[in-house]
């Protein structure tokens, strides 16, 4: 915790707005930045991507509903409103430009930092507090100061700080308010707090969230969305605080209103992929209904919608969910498991899962294509370093997963595991940076200080070792192959390359040199040209080693094709029928009558053929590991170090450089294949 020195919570009761906003002074021109922010790194620096992988919902939401102000001209009508985005991730926010957008006289810039979680408040609260020196006015909300201020009752020193410089604080959700904060923004009215915690919004006809393609050009999938169907969850897991915040009770979106908006975003920016952000979609009553819109907009229009969501444990056990989450395009499942040892679920309230049914909830899963992602908590009061190892093994050997991700249990500020430590009077780190679930944060009695952190990085190891990725091709429908193959890249990559979680990373770090956290003294332009130099040489050696391991996870596991494998069994047969001595003519035989049966089949010529007979491993159809191509390399690089050079045969080295290049082309083609 920063302090515990508290201030009582300035209850303000919720006041009706006005019929109409009268500006402060004569405005003409409304600057809107919404800004999601990110966080510092272990450096200081703030932490953005190349390509982000998981676009911000929460600016998707508020764009909507900024855009419906804008629509009703709620703020005035000859008012010209311009909305900007920015998603720190992947964006650099321009704060001095920002800074500068207010001094028009008949300007005004008003600055939303918006979803802020609890490892982002540091960066937030640094950039209200630059806004503020310009004389911004700038708004701050999203789980953390909602949750911390729901669950406490007292303001603590971090949030009164911000306060006290004129930072207005919204605590809940305000898809029925958003128009009031922006009106008493303009009007000068605006208060230091708003707590809108106990009046949860209708979502039925509220604004969807808004689709913005320059924003998803920043991501990995151009054609990847977020949409929330619904909010809130009815269990009572003790670490989570979305039941603080957007409450026990679900609600949820028109399944008409989001046909609409599915139908829309399709034709207007070609989005066919979404990610469904509710945390727990199969208690949203209207899942069957929202399951039939994806259903009829798939089969009737001929629209390829696909889309991954958030479930519990319970879900395969509802009537038809699975069956319609297959036929409605639902390619993968994040299920809350949080573990395999029963105390541990019980120590955090997940009274609702079962162990002893977790292979069957798997299996019901992949048995309609749905690839299965789970999430596992290691931290909790039981866990030993021991009993951590052999809860994955298990993971990985009994429950058989096709993906997990790893957290470390964190008291968040709005769970219930934070309150209770706080009234305890137990120690958490006073820096909220932290607080990613990646970092230890608490003094575990089972682990000393880093050996938690250490066994939670075995955890990923094993599961995304060679031979359990493996494990999992192999076992997975054909459907799922490649969604599993991609997968394994982007969190290998994450864990492996950037060291970060998969769900807080992207692809190629990006560090602007005076980026820095307040405080940290940036280095000198050579002294940070050469630290990066390094950094991004090392990026691209890990990103080629993971390259080099996903290429041999293809070659041990890919599956022939229908046409190739009765090309395999035309050439045993004329081998069988001519005593084991084939010529090539045979070999040009087996490929044609393999052409009758299946037109795309391409007859190799005799000189082709020829090459294949002399040196069968430059057979595609025949390489299944790249063992031998790595020895050589190691042993050649041995040599080369040791100044052995007689010892590396030129036309060897030549040799295999072809090879390589014919293997890494062949895994390129196929990655990059429409599907």
């Amino acid at each position: 915790m920063p302090s515990t020195s508290f201030v009582p919570l300035r209850q303000l009761r919720a006041e009706p707005p006005p019929a109409t906003y009268t500006p402060a002074r004569t405005l003409k021109k409304l600057h809107i930045y919404l800004i999601k922010p990110s966080q510092y790194d272990s450096e200081g620096y703030v932490v953005r991507h190349w390509r982000g992988v998981l676009p911000s919902n929460t600016l998707a939401c508020l764009a909507g509903l900024t855009e419906d102000v804008m629509r009703k001209k709620s703020l005035g009508e000859s008012l010209r409103v311009k909305l900007h985005l920015l998603d720190e991730s992947v964006d650099r926010v321009p704060v001095e430009r920002i800074c500068r957008s207010q001094r028009g006289k008949h300007t005004m810039t008003i600055v939303g930092l918006v979803g802020v979680q609890t490892n982002q408040f540091p960066r937030a609260a640094d950039l209200a507090m630059q806004f503020r020196r310009a004389g911004l006015t700038v708004m701050l909300g999203g789980f953390h100061v909602s949750g911390y201020l729901a669950m406490i009752g007292n303001i603590p020193p971090e949030i009164q700080r911000l306060l006290d410089a004129g930072v207005t604080i919204v605590k809940g959700e305000v898809e029925e308010t958003w128009g009031r904060l922006l009106g008493d923004a303009v009007s000068g009215r605006l208060k230091p707090l708003y707590d809108f915690i106990d009046d949860k919004p209708d979502l039925y006809e509220k604004p969807l969230p808004v689709i913005r393609k320059e924003y998803l050009r920043k991501f990995v999938a151009s054609n990847f969305g977020t949409l929330d169907c619904g909010r809130g969850c009815p269990f009572e897991c003790s670490f989570c605080t979305i039941i603080n915040v957007q409450g026990r009770k679900m609600r949820f979106r028109s399944p008409e209103r989001i046909a609409e908006a599915l139908r829309r975003n399709y034709h207007q920016h070609g989005i066919s992929f979404y990610f469904i952000t509710d945390d727990n979609f199969a208690r949203n009553k209207s899942w069957e209904a929202i399951f039939d819109v994806f259903i009829r907009l798939r089969e009737e229009e001929q629209i390829p919608l696909k889309f991954m969501m958030q479930v519990d444990v319970l879900s395969w056990k509802i009537k038809n969910f699975v069956a319609k989450a297959h036929r409605a395009g639902c390619t993968n499942v994040f299920i809350g498991m949080e573990s395999v040892n029963t105390d541990n679920l019980l120590a955090a309230g997940k009274r609702q899962n079962h162990v002893e049914e977790y292979r069957q909830l798997i299996e019901a899963y992949r048995s309609a294509e749905i690839s299965t992602h789970v999430g596992y908590i290691v931290g909790f009061p039981n866990d030993t370093a021991d009993s951590l190892r052999r809860d994955v093994e298990r993971l990985m050997q009994e429950v058989q997963p096709d993906h997990a991700s790893f957290f470390i249990l964190t008291p968040l500020p709005g769970s219930q595991d934070h309150l209770e430590m706080f009234r305890r009077g137990e120690w958490m780190h006073p820096d909220f940076n932290l607080y990613d679930s990646t970092h230890e944060v608490t003094r575990h009695p089972n682990f000393f200080e880093g050996a938690l952190k250490k066994t939670y990085g075995e955890a990923w190891r094993a599961f995304y070792s060679l031979e359990n990725m493996k494990a999992v091709l192999r076992r997975a429908p054909a459907s799922l192959y490649w969604n599993h193959l991609f997968r394994f890249m982007w969190y290998k990559n994450s864990v492996m390359t950037e060291d970060r979680h998969p769900m807080l990373s992207g692809f190629f770090r990006l560090k602007g040199r005076t980026h820095l956290r307040p405080g940290v003294a940036p280095v000198s332009r050579w002294q940070y040209w050469k630290t990066r130099r390094r950094e991004i040489r090392d990026y691209f050696a890990g990103v080629l080693r993971i390259l080099l391991e996903m290429e041999e996870l293809w070659l041990q596991t890919r599956r022939p094709s229908e046409a190739e494998q009765h090309i395999v069994e035309e050439i045993n047969r004329l081998r069988a029928a001519a005593r084991g001595k084939l010529r090539v003519a045979d070999m040009q035989l087996a490929h044609i009558r393999a052409k009758m049966q299946f037109p795309t089949v391409r007859v190799p010529s005799k000189l082709q053929l020829l090459w294949a007979k002399w040196y069968p491993l430059l057979a595609p159809s025949k390489v299944y590991t790249r063992a031998d191509l790595d020895s050589f390399w190691l042993t050649t690089k041995q040599r080369w170090h040791e100044r052995q050079w007689l010892r590396i045969p030129p036309h060897l080295v030549a040799f295999n450089m072809f090879r390589d290049a014919q293997l890494q082309l062949m895994f390129f083609m196929q990655l990059v294949r429409p599907r």
